[in-house]
């Protein structure tokens, strides 16, 4: 059974007093390389528009409830690793994102919240169960 692999990588910067996005740039691998990824028409394949959805919305939950929780973020990179059968269907869906901090601590209970929030991003939400799927969260 053939499989479609797919790897994508975001890095942020954000502003304060918020954690406001101001700069952000994704990049997907393909042929071996990592290439600048900009969402739009142009795009060859709605595989990546669907990933790219996944990462953004997982992105956007943790930034918003870091926020919540009194972290001050100063950057993140975010990695989103996904594998799909003939079908299409995910089969493999692992996120990671180092955050780094401009100030605050996070307690597990902080860290453990943040996490099962990002699960409870719309798109998070409207995806079937997915056999292999885990997301890490490391502040630094």
């Amino acid at each position: 059974m053939a499989k479609h692999s797919n790897s994508m990588w975001l890095t942020c910067h954000y502003e304060q007093p918020d954690n406001t996005v101001s700069d952000i740039a994704v990049q997907n691998m393909a042929d071996g390389e990592w290439q600048d990824f900009e969402l739009g028409f142009h795009q060859p394949a709605g595989f990546l528009i669907f990933t790219y959805a996944i990462l953004n919305c997982q992105h956007m939950y943790m930034r918003l409830n870091a926020t919540e929780r009194g972290l001050v973020l100063e950057s993140a990179d975010a990695c989103i690793e996904t594998l799909a059968d003939d079908d299409w269907s995910l089969q493999k869906l692992h996120i990671r994102f180092e955050v780094r901090l401009k100030s605050g601590s996070p307690s597990p209970e902080d860290i453990e919240y943040i996490s099962n929030r990002m699960q409870h991003c719309p798109v998070s939400m409207n995806l079937k169960e997915v056999p292999d799927s885990r997301v890490l969260l490391n502040f630094v």
